[in-house]
């Protein structure tokens, strides 16, 4: 009795989940640093879903749909090197500038900057071949965005 309650709790063995791409990929990394802290927030996700949306072309649904599995992703993934590799073999270099901007803005979300977030990015950076000046551009840029956001917020 007790082992059918243990596996309740357990997700299925048999779920295929899709190669990942680098859309897959950063997605999974973006989901990664989203629940890093264990409070994975509404404007965590929405924030997500546009940049998947933003990045790669997809209508609110269709974004959804791709963090969901990105979500699976992540649950039975690898290591954030691994699918950041990925990214750096399969897109050049603006791609991955705007991967890394993506990771940061995901950081900034709830606007706290926690230690196992910013590992993750630092990570992830080294892993797909850019540098520490690249990432401090990113986070800046993040930052201004940010900033930008809330003002709008504000002004109406």
């Amino acid at each position: 009795m007790l082992k059918k309650l243990f596996q309740a709790f357990r997700p299925p063995q048999n779920l295929r989940l899709p190669d990942p791409d680098a859309e897959l990929a950063l997605g999974a990394l973006l989901v990664r640093i989203a629940q890093s802290d264990r409070d994975y927030q509404l404007e965590e996700i929405s924030l997500i879903d546009r940049i998947l949306a933003q990045l790669y072309g997809h209508n609110a649904i269709e974004a959804a749909k791709v963090r969901a599995t990105c979500e699976k992703l992540h649950a039975a993934a690898p290591e954030t090197d691994t699918f950041a590799r990925l990214i750096r073999e399969t897109t050049g270099l603006e791609e991955r500038l705007a991967a890394l901007d993506a990771l940061w803005q995901v950081v900034l979300a709830d606007n706290l900057e926690h230690e196992g977030e910013i590992r993750i990015v630092g990570d992830a950076c080294k892993a797909m071949g850019l540098s520490v000046m690249d990432n401090k551009r990113a986070r800046e840029k993040a930052r201004s965005k940010l900033t930008d956001q809330l003002a709008t917020q504000e002004g109406k």
